[in-house]
């Protein structure tokens, strides 16, 4: 019988025979050790580049489980607490009535914070002080706490800014000095690529037919079927110029800034963050026992005020994910476009993609490989 390694790289190369994907990056960890590398297909459709190992793709919202993990550092050594308010940290934050506010709300997407103003362009997103004050001036949805709703980009300022304001450092800094060199992948672990590094960084392309774009008669017409559209005073958790599309991946400004509710990095690079949760990764463990305990348990459930669907979380983690693997021992991060990255503390096992494709809410390959490990991974 194929070893595992094989059985994941015969299927990638059938995606990408088939035209399903255009390249694709897998990554397995099992009890704290790499079980699968493959990679298939080209990270550049333009110029035929190939993928491999150690290609960067922006992975969207996968990229969060970084951002959460950099948090849990911090707690593990004692800088911050589940529980601070976030306004001894951030006084600002506490603007019309969001006082009440934890790390442990941001961390559960409970702020009440989870949308911007609905004309924020690229450019603004990449300023982080811009954003940082917009965000802290905004009227909260809900009270912080009541609900918990999905915040795509005000989530990574919100984690992004308690890290600055406990450390002094941009984000950024502290995921590389914290996370990714003690981990060994300094050089495949992004929020903002260093400039030099941008050759190296997949290039995205949209599905057949292209992206779809937003204008805000399609928001208002999607908005009463999906509440992630609804626009309320001026603010949506979804401004058209700021959704994750190929094209907005793809900008060097977008690449290189702090925009810590996304990421750049590669699949091994995030399963390993994950790996480094659950178990020891060649000596390092990020967290301890109990801690990833807290972190894994469900935190809140209800149905999500800006997706519409019923919600499980933890600290910084969606808890189980939809489809056939659903299960409440996996915790993990899923991206907009196709890609996710989810750890089983039953098993022990951590499963990572990345592809060039971007395919929204289409995760057809996660799934397909999920599948395959966990029958290859099962003890018979």
């Amino acid at each position: 019988m194929k070893d595992v390694q094989q059985q994941v790289q015969d299927a990638i190369d059938g995606l990408v025979a088939s035209g399903a994907e255009l390249g694709l990056q897998v990554a397995v960890y099992r009890r704290g050790e790499l079980v699968v590398d493959a990679v298939a297909g080209t990270a550049d459709a333009a110029t035929g580049r190939p993928v491999t190992p150690d290609t960067p793709f922006h992975v969207t919202s996968t990229g969060k489980g970084a951002a959460s993990a950099v948090v849990h550092v911090l707690a593990e050594r004692g800088a911050l607490s589940y529980d601070t308010p976030i306004v001894e940290l951030w006084p600002e934050f506490g603007a019309h009535g969001k006082q009440g506010a934890t790390v442990r709300h941001a961390l559960t997407h409970s702020t009440g914070v989870p949308a911007l103003p609905v004309d924020t362009t690229p450019e603004d997103l990449i300023d982080w002080h811009k954003m940082c004050a917009t965000i802290a001036g905004a009227v909260p949805w809900w009270e912080p706490g009541a609900k918990t709703g999905y915040h795509p980009q005000s989530y990574g300022y919100i984690v992004g800014e308690i890290v600055r304001r406990v450390t002094g450092t941009p984000i950024s800094q502290v995921l590389r000095q914290e996370v990714a060199a003690p981990l060994g992948v300094a050089d495949e672990l992004y929020f903002g690529v260093p400039s030099a590094e941008l050759g190296r960084v997949a290039r995205l392309a949209d599905p057949a037919g292209g992206a779809m774009e937003m204008t805000p008669e399609m928001m208002a017409a999607m908005a009463e079927q999906v509440p992630f559209f609804r626009v309320v005073d001026g603010w949506s958790a979804a401004p058209p110029a700021a959704m994750p599309t190929a094209a907005f991946c793809n900008r060097p400004d977008v690449l290189t800034a702090d925009i810590p509710a996304g990421g750049v990095m590669t699949a091994r690079a995030i399963a390993r963050v994950y790996a480094a949760l659950m178990d020891e990764v060649e000596g390092v463990r990020l967290v301890s026992p109990d801690r990833l305990r807290e972190i894994t348990t469900a935190a809140v459930t209800g149905v999500d005020e800006v997706i519409g669907f019923p919600a499980t979380r933890g600290l910084g983690y969606d808890i189980g994910f939809s489809g056939p693997l659903d299960a409440p021992t996996r915790f993990g991060m899923a991206g907009s476009g196709g890609t996710a990255a989810y750890a089983d503390t039953a098993s022990g096992v951590v499963t990572a993609l990345a592809k060039t494709t971007v395919s929204p809410g289409d995760y057809t390959a996660y799934h397909q490989i999920s599948a395959l490990i966990a029958k290859a991974l099962t003890p018979r």
